[in-house]
């Protein structure tokens, strides 16, 4: 299913071009990748490069550092070759072999860091690099720019300011390249399959009647994943079943897989540093109870609502807007709120009053990060629109700024994931009890509307059924 393209340098040049070009004129902008971390003892943590600097470069190993000045010149600083640290950690790519590796201009031991930064800061005018992502960093750059200004006797001049290169980066990275949506799609493939193998494997230990339970299901979504080529989960999977499905956040642990109840499964793989982020739930024995085929196909019609205004020039709010009120609806239709408590439908979404069984937003951008980075209104790239305004929440008090949201542009990725979930209350019909359910699917958005890229794994609740007995 998964065959890793050959690395391509020039996708990482033209990245980097592009971040230059963003530079003000005479600037340096720093870029560490993520520190190795110890889990316990001397062992490390699977380590994972920061997602900014594996943007822009490919590089995966660890103690690296990217400089790019605003001409476009790069400098890699990377681990020397160490044949003994290569026995026991691994092979080093090497400052000698990285620049035609990796496409970079030029590339220095590791070791050399903190000299070469020094020297590499002189006489620049700004200095970026990211804020509030690495911890330490901004005091390591105050100590680098404290040897500049030791040198203003020699005619050294010190950076005058400092600037968060992430908001450069991030929409550099909200609109994906035709490499990254590939890459995407090929992991959203792998997890569908998982959820396919995980639905079957559910439905085959409960009629042979052997013990089942979260964790199987999980073994079964890391199996695919490895076996497809995705280096890791994109996150901590949830295999949520019978009532811990309403706990939103809930991970894989050991309770039992029961018939008559649902299991709720939000997981994805990580393939070459893009993640996939794919929910379904469904019947643990292969077959919806009526209460929870009621409560199914309105989560259905509701992430239909949400997928119909997911296009080119929508904002991102309206997804979520289209969803509420699909789910209101049938809130009220269903007993679950009280038309004479809560009003009309205008005014249950008003004080949200779904809120108690619908919690979350319908989506989020997904990317190199799960929830990826860009702004999700209009500062982070509409600026000069009117419509600024503050309201005061209805639940909490607290007052919201209104900013016009973000538009959907082609190239980008988002989620579209609606749910439900009900916990015993007053007022709330005893079939409902303990049911949660949520439906999510990633979308790219194209130049006619969307493509949803995880429909491998089927949603209606006919088909999932099907596939179960199958």
């Amino acid at each position: 299913m998964h065959e890793s393209p050959a690395f391509n340098p020039q996708i990482y040049a033209q990245r980097r071009q592009r971040l230059a070009q963003s530079l003000q004129p005479g600037s340096v902008a720093l870029i560490p990748t993520a520190p190795e971390r110890i889990r316990n003892r001397d062992c490390h943590y699977p380590y994972r490069p920061d997602s900014y600097f594996y943007y822009l470069t490919g590089f995966t190993e660890p103690n690296a550092w990217l400089a790019l000045d605003a001409q476009g010149h790069s400098l890699l600083f990377c681990q020397p070759k160490d044949i003994e640290r290569e026995i026991w950690d691994g092979y080093r790519l090497g400052p000698e072999a990285a620049p035609a590796r990796l496409g970079v201009d030029e590339a220095a031991s590791i070791d050399q860091l903190g000299a070469r930064l020094s020297a590499l800061l002189e006489n620049r005018s700004a200095v970026y690099y990211p804020f509030a992502t690495h911890e330490g960093l901004a005091a390591r750059v105050e100590q680098w720019l404290e040897a500049v200004r030791a040198r203003a006797r020699y005619g050294a001049s010190v950076p005058t300011a400092q600037h968060d290169v992430c908001a450069l980066l991030d929409e550099m990275r909200l609109v994906k390249d035709a490499h990254e949506t590939a890459t995407i799609a090929r992991a959203c493939r792998i997890s569908a399959a998982a959820h396919v193998r995980a639905m079957q494997r559910s439905a085959q230990l409960l009629a042979a009647g052997e013990d089942a339970r979260e964790y199987h299901l999980e073994a079964e979504l890391l199996h695919v994943f490895r076996q497809h080529g995705a280096q890791f989960p994109a996150y901590s999977s949830i295999v949520a079943a019978g009532p811990n499905a309403c706990v939103l956040h809930y991970r894989a642990g050991d309770a039992p897989l029961r018939s008559g109840e649902l299991v709720l499964i939000d997981a994805g793989c990580e393939l070459d540093g893009y993640a996939s982020d794919i929910t379904r739930t469904f019947p643990a024995d292969g077959r919806f109870t009526g209460p929870q085929r009621d409560l199914y196909d309105l989560v259905l019609a509701s992430q239909s609502a949400a997928l119909a205004a997911t296009a080119p020039g929508a904002r991102f709010t309206a997804p979520h807007d289209a969803a509420v009120r699909t789910l209101t609806q049938g809130m009220l239709d269903l007993g679950l709120l009280d038309a004479n408590q809560v009003g009309t439908l205008d005014d249950a979404i008003e004080n949200r009053a779904y809120f108690p069984f619908y919690m979350h937003r319908t989506g989020h951008w997904m990317g190199m990060d799960v929830h990826d980075c860009g702004s999700y209104n209009e500062e982070g790239g509409e600026p000069g629109e009117a419509g600024e305004s503050e309201r005061r929440d209805p639940l909490s008090g607290e007052v919201i700024r209104n900013r016009p949201s973000r538009i959907l542009r082609p190239g980008m990725v988002l989620t579209i994931e609606p749910g439900i979930y009900v916990r015993p209350a007053s007022g709330v019909p005893e079939v409902f009890h303990h049911i949660g359910i949520r439906i999510e699917d990633d979308a790219l958005i194209t130049d006619s509307g969307h493509t949803l890229l995880t429909r491998e794994v089927p949603v209606a609740a006919s088909e999932i059924e099907a596939l179960m007995r199958a």
